[in-house]
C-alpha cells in the first residue's frame, strides 16, 4: 500500500457545479479537512455533494446551502470523509467570485 498526502483546491468564479476530488482509480482518499473561504466580503452559500459514477451515478448532499459569513474561513469536516474509487466531490457557490475551497486528504492505493 502507498500512501500520499495531496490538497485540491478550487476559486468558484461561476454558480456551476465544480468538481472539487476525484478518487482516482485503485484508490480510497480519507478527506481530512475541507476549508471554504469568503474573500469578496460578502457572504455565500456552498453545497457539497458525493457522486457515486457507480451507481448510475447517484449524488448524495453533504452540505446544502451552507452559510458563509463575508470574509471568514469555515472548516465543513468534523470528521474524515471516505471517498472511494471513482467518486466525486463536487461544490457549487450561490455567487462566483467569493469563494476558495481547499480539500487536505490521503490517498491511500
Amino acid at each position: 500500500m502507498s500512501n500520499k498526502y495531496k490538497n485540491a483546491k478550487v476559486d468558484l468564479t461561476t454558480a456551476n457545479v465544480t468538481t472539487l476530488y476525484t478518487a482516482p482509480s485503485a484508490t480510497t482518499a480519507l478527506v481530512k479537512s475541507i476549508l471554504v473561504s469568503e474573500y469578496s466580503g460578502n457572504a455565500d452559500t456552498l453545497t457539497v455533494t458525493l457522486t457515486d459514477a457507480a451507481a448510475s451515478p447517484a449524488i448524495f448532499s453533504l452540505f446544502k446551502t451552507k452559510a458563509i459569513g463575508a470574509n471568514t474561513t469555515v472548516e465543513l469536516l468534523t470528521q474524515p470523509l471516505t471517498v472511494q474509487e471513482g467518486e466525486i466531490i463536487k461544490v457549487t457557490a450561490a455567487n462566483g467570485n467569493r469563494l476558495h475551497v481547499v480539500a487536505s486528504l490521503l490517498e491511500i492505493t
